[in-house]
């Protein structure tokens, strides 16, 4: 189960939808299953769980919280984690990178699920793998710039 919820954010049911999809698409085609739960918010609130779980005293557009420690492996309870966008710099993404809102907010949902599956992009090659694997699964559900 994915669950998309807000309690800042009225956020539509096609942003909504684009969301769910994209995340279960990245859960697919890593031939994982789990829940997890994607909380929309505000940059206020992004930068205080930023500055206190990363030390990073900064807004950013997602942050994830694996339920994990240590070695990655699926929950007992099949919980994978939680993940955190901020829909104010998704916002102003889309403005930059030239594309619609919901192809940002289905980037930074892909993007926190592979982070909750164990990538991180730390290197360049590392970068390269997840950027790779973003692109195809925006691409194998219609979501391109």
């Amino acid at each position: 189960m994915i669950d998309v919820f807000s309690e800042t954010i009225e956020l539509t049911d096609e942003e909504r939808t684009s969301i769910e999809n994209a995340a279960a698409e990245a859960l697919r085609s890593e031939g994982c299953a789990g829940d997890l739960t994607i909380l929309i918010d505000t940059p206020e609130r992004i930068r205080s769980l930023n500055r206190d779980f990363r030390h990073v005293d900064a807004v950013t557009d997602v942050l994830t919280f694996p339920a994990w420690e240590g070695e990655i492996s699926l929950c007992a309870d099949g919980y994978l984690g939680d993940i955190m966008i901020c829909y104010e710099r998704a916002e102003e993404q889309a403005i930059a990178y030239g594309h619609s809102l919901n192809r940002e907010l289905s980037f930074l949902a892909v993007h926190g699920v592979l982070h909750l599956l164990g990538y991180d992009h730390m290197t360049e090659a590392d970068e390269r793998v997840m950027r790779e694997k973003q692109t195809a699964i925006l691409n194998s559900i219609g979501v391109t710039r």
